[in-house]
């Protein structure tokens, strides 16, 4: 037995037990390694032409074998030799894959520039890593006719310990190799321990051969799985699919034998048991097949199986992207909200491949949070993966593609609001709380990507509009974006100061969700072009998919005009005219000791008591001053916890112009002081009843009712 060439026992635990997370990979790398070697005889028979290549025979072939309790994985690649056994398997961490592209100067888009090199240098790389896919798979070697472009070659390994992961589920590994050209064939034989021995052996064909023998059974591992078909076909189908070529597995089937030539009229059917060759995987990537080439109904069929919804996406996005860094995105957005979208256990994220080979089923750096609904993959040849392939070593390549994909994300979602209203709001009233929280979260710096999408309810146009529709009638003199928040549509549209701005010719926005009013508060303001069909310019951005509007809905040749986003509930919002403003001032000035008499009477439960002018009918209503709304305090005191919680600071505010008033102040001024204290109690619990909050003591205010009855 040949020890490894480095420091074998330390380096190889550390491969075992260190560098994958994931057991189930291991079929994934050697499935990888198995593509690479038929990608090299595929290269070298595009230069030699003593090599004879059938290119619609050649495949990867799985043999599993419970009596043996060994898993084979085949290839009709280039092969090994003697010397490429020991250089390749016996040093630990050397990538045959690399040499092979640096013998070949194949380029990052996989053409090769020196091609006599690569008939006397290729080596096979089917023990290296399908590590790091940085070398694009575009087109099929396999389907090439000879002479086709180099570019049709991918080398996906290129840290050559892919081919260890094998040891996390083997015992002992054998391979068995015969390199294209030679007569003779080699067996490389390990346990994974300190070495190797390489000896003589028998293969019909160029090729691979990687057998492992399993171990054993133990109380938390179940290695037998692996010996499944249905395991192997589950394994091949997440993480290969899309391996270029065809990858093969003798399953056995229940089929009727055919009938005899002289079967008698009451002959019955017989069946019987029969191992029949099939294919695994797929192959292509339905993203990387043209438009034309994929029909809707086959997009459907890929994202129910894909993403295990029974219902068809909402909409579709394709992206192909070349430059400094290439990629392929194809990416859906759902019709409804699955059950756990808004638990602790939803994970968001796209599929990321490289070079069609799974590495992460759900990467959430390449979306962000606030498109987490969205499902979909990303396919690029140019990411540069830690050793392992489970993660990526420069994390600017994600942000990059997330940038992109949240960008085009927003286009697909302007046009869908556009054109399909209907269905929008629809997807809206599921995936709506995302985008708010969305702003929420990120203190309002999310505020320009997300704003355009969100929807509210018109008070006056009653239905729900965006941002902009609201400002298509908004009064000349209007400075603020109003809104009302609450846990009721419908309790919202009978609130007075909702009322009374209505009649005043202001529409207000209504929001039912708790995350409302902190998502509006971080909104803060909101701009629109002033001479411009801002919905039209977003439609027509997003129809086009120009990258230049990442601001749709926005007209860049005229001044933008801002408004700041204010709740009708916020002390000193004043919704009347000059004069009106000027009378409230007077008639607060001139009662100012009856409003410091109903503040003592209310004992510290609101800041201050001062005339309204929002008000038309009511007699009076609650608002809040500082930065804790009203809403904000119903949101805190449902949260768990016995701690006591944030309170807005109340006002008090009374019409002037109503009955009531009249009434307080001939008790200030008749010195009914317990009267006037009872009234102004009353009419603090009305308030607080018309603005959803509890009261106070609900005992204490039906005596005082009673005592006024």
């Amino acid at each position: 037995m040949k020890k490894f060439k480095t420091e074998s026992q330390r380096l190889l635990d550390l491969v075992i037990n260190s560098i994958y997370t994931n057991r189930e990979i291991f079929l994934r790398e050697l499935i990888s390694n198995a593509s690479d070697a038929i990608d090299k005889l595929s290269f070298r028979s595009l230069t030699d032409t003593s090599i004879s290549l059938n290119r619609d025979s050649l495949a990867i072939r799985i043999t599993p074998d419970k009596a043996t309790r060994t898993i084979t994985i085949s290839d009709n690649g280039i092969g090994m030799t003697r010397e490429d056994l020991e250089k390749n398997l016996g040093t630990i961490a050397h990538s045959g894959s690399l040499d092979f592209l640096e013998q070949n100067a194949i380029d990052a888009n996989g053409a090769a520039t020196d091609a006599a090199d690569a008939t006397t240098n290729a080596t096979n790389g089917a023990a290296t890593d399908a590590a790091d896919a940085t070398d694009a798979a575009s087109g099929g070697a396999g389907s090439s006719p000879k002479g086709a472009a180099r570019s049709d070659i991918s080398i996906i390994g290129q840290f050559g310990v892919g081919f260890y992961s094998a040891f996390m589920v083997a015992s002992a590994v054998r391979v068995v190799s015969r390199a294209q050209g030679c007569d003779e064939a080699f067996a490389w034989e390990s346990d994974g321990r300190e070495g190797y021995s390489v000896r003589k052996a028998q293969r019909a064909q160029a090729g691979t051969d990687v057998i492992l023998t399993l171990k054993e059974d133990g109380a938390e591992e179940n290695y037998s799985a692996f010996l499944e078909p249905y395991t192997i076909q589950e394994l091949v189908k997440k993480y290969s699919n899309y391996v270029r070529y065809p990858i093969q597995m003798e399953l056995e089937r229940h089929r009727a034998k055919p009938k005899p030539d002289d079967a008698p009229d009451d002959y019955q059917i017989e069946y019987e048991d029969v191992l029949e060759l099939e294919t695994l995987n797929s192959m292509t990537p339905i993203w990387k097949r043209g438009k034309g080439e994929v029909s809707d109904e086959e997009y459907e069929e890929f994202y129910r199986a894909e993403f295990h919804d029974y219902n068809a996406p909402a909409r579709r996005v394709s992206l192909h992207v070349e430059g400094a860094l290439t990629y392929d995105a194809l990416l859906f957005v759902p019709a409804h909200a699955p059950y756990d979208f808004y638990s602790r256990d939803y994970r968001g994220g796209l599929a990321l491949y490289t070079n069609n080979v799974l590495i992460m089923e759900r990467c959430e750096e390449l979306l962000p949070d606030y498109f987490g609904f969205v499902r979909g993959v990303v396919d690029s040849p140019d990411l540069t993966l830690n050793i392992s392939r489970e993660t990526l070593q420069h994390n600017h390549q994600l942000r990059a593609i997330s940038k992109r994909v949240a960008k085009r994300i927003k286009q697909e979602l302007l046009d869908f609001c556009a054109n399909d209203r209907d269905s929008y709001e629809a997807f809206f009233h599921d995936f709506g709380q995302s985008l708010k929280f969305g702003i929420y979260s990120s203190y309002g710096q999310n505020r320009e990507v997300l704003a355009d999408l969100l929807l509210y309810y018109s008070a006056k146009q009653e239905r729900m509009v965006t941002l902009d529709e609201y400002l298509t009638d908004v009064r000349e003199d209007q400075e603020h974006i109003l809104y009302a928040v609450g846990d009721s549509l419908e309790r919202l549209k009978k609130l007075p100061v909702v009322t009374s701005a209505l009649a005043r010719g202001y529409d207000v926005l209504l929001g039912d969700a708790e995350v409302d009013e902190f998502a509006l508060m971080m909104l803060g303001e909101y701009s629109r072009a002033a001479d411009a069909d801002a919905s039209g310019s977003a439609a027509d951005a997003a129809a086009e998919g120009s990258d230049s509007a990442s601001d749709v809905g926005r007209n860049d040749t005229s001044v933008p005009r801002s408004y700041t986003l204010k709740n009708i509930m916020s002390e000193g919002l004043d919704l009347g005219t000059e004069e009106e403003k000027a009378a409230a001032e007077q008639v607060e000035k001139d009662n100012e000791p009856l409003f410091e008499a109903m503040a003592r009477a209310l004992d510290g439960a609101v800041g201050k008591v001062i005339v309204s002018t929002r008000l038309a009918d009511a007699p009076v209503c609650i608002s809040s001053s500082g930065p804790i709304s009203l809403e904000m305090e119903k949101t805190f005191a449902r949260m768990p916890g016995g701690e006591e919680k944030p309170k807005a600071e109340r006002v008090l505010e009374i019409n002037a112009a109503h009955p009531v008033f009249a009434k307080l102040k001939a008790a200030f001024a008749e010195e009914r002081s317990e009267e006037l204290a009872r009234y102004t109690k009353v009419l603090y619990g009305q308030a607080l009843l018309i603005e959803g909050l509890p009261l106070d003591d609900p005992i204490a205010y039906a005596q005082e009712i009673c005592e006024l009855l």
